[in-house]
Protein backbone atom coordinates (compact mmCIF):
# COMPACT_ATOMS: atom_id res chain seq x y z
CA UNK A 1 0.00 0.00 0.00
CA UNK A 2 3.03 2.18 0.03
CA UNK A 3 3.16 5.07 -2.78
CA UNK A 4 -0.66 5.60 -2.81
CA UNK A 5 -2.23 8.53 -2.62
CA UNK A 6 -5.81 6.99 -2.19
CA UNK A 7 -8.45 4.63 -1.14
CA UNK A 8 -11.57 3.58 -2.41
CA UNK A 9 -13.46 1.02 -0.29
CA UNK A 10 -16.72 -0.82 -1.26
CA UNK A 11 -19.77 -0.70 1.52
CA UNK A 12 -21.02 -3.98 2.17
CA UNK A 13 -18.41 -6.13 3.58
CA UNK A 14 -15.67 -4.27 3.39
CA UNK A 15 -16.78 -1.23 6.03
CA UNK A 16 -19.91 -2.52 6.97
CA UNK A 17 -21.27 -5.82 8.28
CA UNK A 18 -24.22 -5.58 6.03
CA UNK A 19 -23.69 -8.27 3.26
CA UNK A 20 -24.80 -11.25 5.45
CA UNK A 21 -28.13 -8.86 6.22
CA UNK A 22 -27.86 -9.00 2.26
CA UNK A 23 -27.80 -12.29 1.50
CA UNK A 24 -30.31 -13.14 4.02
CA UNK A 25 -32.62 -10.53 2.86
CA UNK A 26 -31.88 -12.20 -0.80
CA UNK A 27 -32.73 -15.98 0.50
CA UNK A 28 -35.58 -14.99 1.87
CA UNK A 29 -36.69 -12.94 -1.52
CA UNK A 30 -35.21 -15.75 -3.80
CA UNK A 31 -37.08 -18.84 -1.57
CA UNK A 32 -40.19 -17.22 -1.50
CA UNK A 33 -40.12 -16.73 -5.61
CA UNK A 34 -38.86 -20.31 -6.47
CA UNK A 35 -42.32 -21.90 -3.92
CA UNK A 36 -44.38 -19.72 -6.00
CA UNK A 37 -42.63 -20.59 -9.20
CA UNK A 38 -41.19 -23.89 -8.86
CA UNK A 39 -38.80 -24.71 -11.71
CA UNK A 40 -39.25 -27.79 -13.55
CA UNK A 41 -36.08 -29.74 -12.41
CA UNK A 42 -36.09 -31.22 -8.61
CA UNK A 43 -33.24 -30.00 -8.64
CA UNK A 44 -33.11 -25.90 -9.35
CA UNK A 45 -35.96 -25.72 -6.85
CA UNK A 46 -33.17 -25.97 -3.58
CA UNK A 47 -32.96 -23.31 -1.51
CA UNK A 48 -30.63 -20.17 -2.03
CA UNK A 49 -27.11 -20.77 -0.24
CA UNK A 50 -26.24 -17.72 1.46
CA UNK A 51 -22.51 -18.24 0.96
CA UNK A 52 -21.78 -19.96 -2.72
CA UNK A 53 -24.96 -18.32 -4.75
CA UNK A 54 -24.64 -15.16 -3.06
CA UNK A 55 -21.00 -14.71 -3.91
CA UNK A 56 -21.76 -16.06 -7.38
CA UNK A 57 -24.96 -14.43 -9.02
CA UNK A 58 -25.53 -10.98 -6.39
CA UNK A 59 -22.62 -10.07 -4.45
CA UNK A 60 -21.12 -6.33 -5.73
CA UNK A 61 -24.08 -5.85 -8.22
CA UNK A 62 -26.90 -3.65 -8.78
CA UNK A 63 -30.46 -5.43 -7.08
CA UNK A 64 -31.60 -6.02 -10.91
CA UNK A 65 -28.19 -7.74 -12.00
CA UNK A 66 -27.91 -9.90 -9.26
CA UNK A 67 -31.92 -10.85 -9.30
CA UNK A 68 -31.61 -11.66 -13.11
CA UNK A 69 -28.17 -13.36 -12.69
CA UNK A 70 -29.67 -15.99 -10.03
CA UNK A 71 -33.22 -16.36 -11.78
CA UNK A 72 -31.41 -17.58 -14.66
CA UNK A 73 -29.38 -19.72 -13.09
CA UNK A 74 -31.89 -21.59 -11.87
CA UNK A 75 -34.06 -21.46 -14.79
CA UNK A 76 -36.72 -19.02 -13.70
CA UNK A 77 -38.09 -16.17 -16.33
CA UNK A 78 -37.35 -13.59 -15.61
CA UNK A 79 -38.89 -11.14 -17.75
CA UNK A 80 -42.53 -9.36 -17.52
CA UNK A 81 -41.21 -7.66 -14.85
CA UNK A 82 -40.67 -10.59 -12.15
CA UNK A 83 -37.19 -10.21 -11.94
CA UNK A 84 -38.05 -6.47 -10.48
CA UNK A 85 -40.67 -7.70 -8.06
CA UNK A 86 -37.85 -10.10 -6.59
CA UNK A 87 -35.58 -7.17 -6.30
CA UNK A 88 -38.36 -5.13 -4.62
CA UNK A 89 -38.78 -7.74 -2.64
CA UNK A 90 -35.48 -8.14 -1.43
CA UNK A 91 -35.14 -3.99 -0.82
CA UNK A 92 -38.19 -4.18 1.72
CA UNK A 93 -37.03 -6.83 3.62
CA UNK A 94 -33.45 -5.32 3.86
CA UNK A 95 -34.30 -1.76 4.43
CA UNK A 96 -36.54 -3.31 7.24
CA UNK A 97 -33.35 -5.16 8.67
CA UNK A 98 -31.31 -1.67 8.25
CA UNK A 99 -33.91 0.31 9.83
CA UNK A 100 -34.16 -2.20 12.96
CA UNK A 101 -30.19 -1.29 13.48
CA UNK A 102 -27.39 -3.33 14.53
CA UNK A 103 -25.27 -3.07 10.96
CA UNK A 104 -21.81 -2.09 12.56
CA UNK A 105 -18.59 -0.97 11.01
CA UNK A 106 -16.10 -3.43 10.98
CA UNK A 107 -12.78 -2.41 14.03
CA UNK A 108 -10.49 -3.53 11.64
CA UNK A 109 -11.34 -1.59 8.62
CA UNK A 110 -11.96 1.40 11.44
CA UNK A 111 -8.84 1.74 12.14
CA UNK A 112 -7.64 0.87 8.93
CA UNK A 113 -9.13 4.17 7.64
CA UNK A 114 -8.01 6.33 10.74
CA UNK A 115 -4.33 4.80 9.79
CA UNK A 116 -4.69 6.11 6.20
CA UNK A 117 -6.21 9.30 7.50
CA UNK A 118 -3.19 9.92 9.70
CA UNK A 119 -0.69 9.51 6.70
CA UNK A 120 -3.05 12.05 4.17
CA UNK A 121 -4.17 9.15 2.55
CA UNK A 122 -7.89 10.54 0.82
CA UNK A 123 -10.42 8.04 1.11
CA UNK A 124 -13.73 7.57 -0.76
CA UNK A 125 -16.67 4.85 -0.54
CA UNK A 126 -18.03 3.60 -3.70
CA UNK A 127 -21.34 1.10 -3.56
CA UNK A 128 -23.81 -0.69 -5.72
CA UNK A 129 -26.15 -0.02 -2.87
CA UNK A 130 -28.53 3.04 -2.72
CA UNK A 131 -28.24 2.45 1.32
CA UNK A 132 -24.64 2.96 1.38
CA UNK A 133 -24.58 6.51 2.75
CA UNK A 134 -27.22 5.67 5.38
CA UNK A 135 -25.19 2.08 6.52
CA UNK A 136 -22.01 4.63 7.05
CA UNK A 137 -24.10 7.30 9.10
CA UNK A 138 -25.14 4.49 11.68
CA UNK A 139 -22.13 2.83 11.67
CA UNK A 140 -21.05 6.38 12.63
CA UNK A 141 -18.01 6.17 9.58
CA UNK A 142 -18.75 8.54 7.61
CA UNK A 143 -16.54 11.42 9.06
CA UNK A 144 -14.09 8.97 7.63
CA UNK A 145 -14.74 9.50 3.89
CA UNK A 146 -14.53 12.70 1.74
CA UNK A 147 -16.37 10.93 -1.33
CA UNK A 148 -19.20 8.40 -1.46
CA UNK A 149 -20.44 7.17 -4.61
CA UNK A 150 -23.40 5.58 -3.89
CA UNK A 151 -26.17 3.47 -6.02
CA UNK A 152 -27.89 6.54 -6.38
CA UNK A 153 -25.36 8.55 -7.79
CA UNK A 154 -24.99 5.86 -10.29
CA UNK A 155 -27.97 5.43 -11.39
CA UNK A 156 -28.51 9.59 -11.69
CA UNK A 157 -25.00 9.31 -13.73
CA UNK A 158 -25.95 6.43 -15.72
CA UNK A 159 -22.77 4.22 -14.72
CA UNK A 160 -23.04 0.91 -15.55
CA UNK A 161 -22.46 -1.68 -12.97
CA UNK A 162 -19.55 -3.92 -11.50
CA UNK A 163 -17.50 -5.58 -13.33
CA UNK A 164 -17.34 -2.46 -15.18
CA UNK A 165 -15.16 -0.15 -13.15
CA UNK A 166 -17.03 2.88 -13.77
CA UNK A 167 -18.25 3.53 -9.99
CA UNK A 168 -14.49 3.21 -8.80
CA UNK A 169 -13.42 5.57 -11.71
CA UNK A 170 -15.96 8.43 -10.89
CA UNK A 171 -14.64 7.80 -6.76
CA UNK A 172 -10.74 8.44 -7.81
CA UNK A 173 -12.02 11.19 -10.15
CA UNK A 174 -13.62 13.20 -7.57
CA UNK A 175 -10.68 12.32 -5.40
CA UNK A 176 -8.49 13.94 -7.72
CA UNK A 177 -6.58 11.39 -7.98
CA UNK A 178 -4.88 9.61 -10.80
CA UNK A 179 -5.77 5.83 -10.60
CA UNK A 180 -2.77 4.06 -10.61
CA UNK A 181 -1.81 5.86 -7.05
CA UNK A 182 -5.31 4.66 -6.03
CA UNK A 183 -6.40 1.34 -4.33
CA UNK A 184 -9.54 -0.80 -4.62
CA UNK A 185 -10.74 -2.61 -1.64
CA UNK A 186 -13.37 -5.10 -2.63
CA UNK A 187 -14.82 -8.30 -0.78
CA UNK A 188 -16.55 -9.39 -3.95
CA UNK A 189 -15.93 -10.93 -7.13
CA UNK A 190 -17.75 -8.84 -9.35
CA UNK A 191 -15.81 -6.17 -7.24
CA UNK A 192 -11.87 -7.04 -7.67
CA UNK A 193 -12.26 -7.61 -11.25
CA UNK A 194 -14.07 -4.17 -11.78
CA UNK A 195 -10.52 -2.47 -9.36
CA UNK A 196 -8.46 -4.40 -12.61
CA UNK A 197 -10.22 -3.36 -15.73
CA UNK A 198 -9.67 0.18 -14.27
CA UNK A 199 -6.38 0.08 -13.86
CA UNK A 200 -5.98 0.68 -10.34
CA UNK A 201 -2.44 0.88 -8.84
CA UNK A 202 -3.44 -2.15 -5.70
CA UNK A 203 -6.62 -4.48 -5.40
CA UNK A 204 -7.20 -5.73 -2.25
CA UNK A 205 -9.30 -8.43 -2.24
CA UNK A 206 -11.73 -9.03 1.45
CA UNK A 207 -12.15 -12.78 2.36
CA UNK A 208 -14.49 -12.68 5.19
CA UNK A 209 -15.95 -16.42 4.62
CA UNK A 210 -14.68 -19.82 6.48
CA UNK A 211 -14.37 -21.97 3.30
CA UNK A 212 -11.24 -21.36 1.34
CA UNK A 213 -12.13 -21.86 -2.44
CA UNK A 214 -13.41 -17.71 -1.93
CA UNK A 215 -9.77 -16.06 -1.20
CA UNK A 216 -8.54 -18.04 -4.30
CA UNK A 217 -11.21 -16.77 -6.33
CA UNK A 218 -10.50 -13.33 -5.53
CA UNK A 219 -7.06 -13.96 -6.38
CA UNK A 220 -8.05 -15.18 -10.26
CA UNK A 221 -10.65 -12.45 -10.79
CA UNK A 222 -7.98 -9.46 -10.18
CA UNK A 223 -6.63 -9.00 -6.18
CA UNK A 224 -3.31 -8.34 -5.82
CA UNK A 225 -3.66 -9.56 -2.24
CA UNK A 226 -6.34 -10.62 -0.04
CA UNK A 227 -6.68 -10.07 3.73
CA UNK A 228 -9.23 -11.44 6.64
CA UNK A 229 -9.57 -8.60 7.55
CA UNK A 230 -8.42 -4.76 6.92
CA UNK A 231 -6.42 -5.08 10.14
CA UNK A 232 -3.77 -7.63 8.76
CA UNK A 233 -2.87 -4.68 6.73
CA UNK A 234 -2.06 -2.41 9.20
CA UNK A 235 0.15 -5.22 11.36
CA UNK A 236 1.82 -6.38 7.26
CA UNK A 237 2.81 -2.51 7.27
CA UNK A 238 4.70 -2.46 11.10
CA UNK A 239 6.59 -5.28 10.77
CA UNK A 240 8.18 -4.21 7.24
Amino acid sequence: MRGLRAVVLDTDGVITDSARVHAEAWKAAFDAHILEHPPQDPYQRRPFDVRTDYLQYVDGKSRIDGATAFMASRGLRTDGGLAEAVAADKERLFVQRLRAGGIDAYPGTVRFLQALRQDGIRCAAASASRHAGELLVHAGVMDLFEVLVDGTEAARLGLPGKPDPALFLEAARRLEVAVAQTAVVEDALAGVEAGRRGGFGVVVGVDRTAGRGNGTALLKHGADLVVKDLGDLLTEEAGT
